[in-house]
C-alpha cells in the first residue's frame, strides 16, 4: 500500500493563491484539452511549448497531485492507471536523486513502468552510437527520458527515435525542472504575471528555461551572472522575445547580485559546480563571491518574497537561515518534479 505524499515546509497559501487555485480547477479541463495535440512529441526546452502547453501541463501536473497526492482521498491502488502497459527508458549518464525517483514512482503511480540505465547499463557512447540508441529503445519503449552532459546528444536521440524523448537535464536546457519551479510559484503566490523573478548565480541550463518559462507567464525576469558566467545570448535573446510578446518588462542583466534581487518577488539560486565541474571549485567560488543568498541579501527583495533551489545545495550558495525558512519553497519544488514528469509522460503519450 502507498503512502500519500506530505508536503515539507509548505508555507501558507496566500488568499490570491487560494482563488487562483480555486478558479483554476474549474478552467482545468479546457485548457489540459489545449494538450491533445502534444502526443507523440518530443520534450525539449520550454521555448518549444506554446503558451498554452505550458499552461496544459502546469495544469495536468497539478490535476495528478490532486488525484495521487497529499489531499487525496483516492487510494493509490485503486486510482486511475492511464499508463498501464507503457513504459520509458531512463538514459542516466549524470546522477540523480529527484530525476530518478520522480520519474519511476510517478510511472508506478500512472501504472506503468520505468527502466533505469545507468552509463555502465547500456553501450551508449562506448560500442553503440546515440542514433542505434534510439531505434533499438524506441523498439522496446514508449518513451526515452535522457540525462545528459552534452545537448547534442539528446538531440541526436530526439532526431532518431521513433518515441517521444524527454530532455531530463543536458548542459543547454533543464525543461522538467521549470515546471516544477512554476508549479511551485503558482501554488504560493497564484497568478504569477506581473511577478518579479530574479537569479543569482551562474548562467546554466536551469537559468535557460525558467527564464523562457517565466517570460512565457508573464514575469519579470533579472539576472545577476558573475562575468565570465552570463547565460547564453541565444537563450536570452529568445527569452527577450517572449517578455515582449507577453507584456513583460525587458530582461534585466547584471552583475551585482543586490541588484537583481532588489524589488523582486521570486530570488532563485542553483549550484556554483555542477557535475564535470568539479576540478573548478575552488575559482569558482571565489568568482562567486558576494553571490550566496542569505537574509541580507533576501531582506532586499520585495516583503514575502520565496525562495527557490532545485537541489542538490551547498552552503556557499545559500545559507541554512534562508534555505531552511519558512520564505523557501525548496521541498514544495522538488516533490513537484514527481507530478510534472507524470504530465509530460501521459501528454506525450496521448492519456491523459
Amino acid at each position: 500500500m502507498f503512502s500519500t505524499l506530505r508536503y515539507v515546509n509548505q508555507p501558507a497559501l496566500s488568499s490570491a493563491a487560494k482563488n487562483f487555485m480555486k478558479n483554476g480547477v474549474a478552467k482545468r479541463g479546457m485548457s489540459i484539452a489545449a494538450l491533445n495535440g502534444f502526443e507523440g512529441k518530443h520534450f525539449i526546452s520550454i521555448d518549444q511549448l506554446s503558451n498554452e502547453e505550458l499552461r496544459g501541463l502546469l495544469d495536468l501536473s497539478k490535476k495528478y497531485r490532486d488525484t495521487y497526492g497529499k489531499a487525496s482521498t483516492v487510494d493509490p491502488i485503486t486510482a486511475p492507471k492511464p499508463l498501464t502497459g507503457q513504459s520509458v527508458s531512463m538514459i542516466f549518464q549524470k546522477r540523480s536523486t529527484r530525476t530518478r525517483v520522480s520519474t519511476e514512482t510517478g510511472m508506478t503511480l500512472l501504472g506503468g513502468q520505468s527502466l533505469f540505465l545507468g552509463p555502465s547499463d547500456i553501450q551508449l557512447g562506448v560500442n553503440e552510437s546515440m542514433r542505434d540508441t534510439a531505434l533499438v529503445l524506441s523498439r522496446f519503449n514508449s518513451l526515452v527520458l535522457a540525462r545528459v552532459f552534452s545537448h547534442n546528444d539528446v538531440l541526436e536521440l530526439s532526431k532518431h527515435a521513433t518515441v517521444p524523448v524527454i530532455n531530463a537535464l543536458s548542459d543547454l536546457h533543464h525543461p522538467l525542472q521549470t515546471l516544477a519551479d512554476l508549479m511551485a510559484l503558482e501554488d504560493h503566490f497564484g497568478d504569477v504575471k506581473g511577478k518579479t523573478l530574479a537569479w543569482v548565480g551562474d548562467g546554466n541550463n536551469v537559468l535557460h528555461d525558467l527564464m523562457l518559462g517565466g517570460a512565457k507567464l508573464g514575469m519579470n525576469i533579472r539576472v545577476a551572472t558573475p562575468e565570465g558566467y552570463e547565460a547564453n545570448e541565444g537563450i536570452l535573446e529568445t527569452t527577450k522575445k517572449l517578455a515582449a510578446e507577453n507584456g513583460t518588462e525587458d530582461v534585466f542583466l547584471t552583475t551585482v547580485a543586490s541588484e537583481a534581487v532588489k524589488g523582486s518577488d521570486v530570488v532563485v539560486t542553483d549550484t556554483w559546480v555542477s557535475m564535470g565541474q568539479e576540478e573548478e571549485y575552488e575559482q569558482r567560488v571565489k568568482e562567486f563571491d558576494g553571490y550566496q543568498v542569505n537574509a541580507n541579501l533576501m531582506g532586499q527583495a520585495n516583503p514575502g518574497a520565496v525562495f527557490l533551489h532545485c537541489l542538490p545545495r551547498h552552503r556557499e550558495e545559500v545559507s541554512d537561515e534562508v534555505f531552511y525558512s519558512p520564505q523557501s519553497l525548496v521541498f514544495p519544488e522538488a516533490e513537484n518534479r514527481m507530478w510534472t514528469v507524470m504530465a509530460v509522460m501521459a501528454a506525450q503519450l496521448g492519456k491523459l
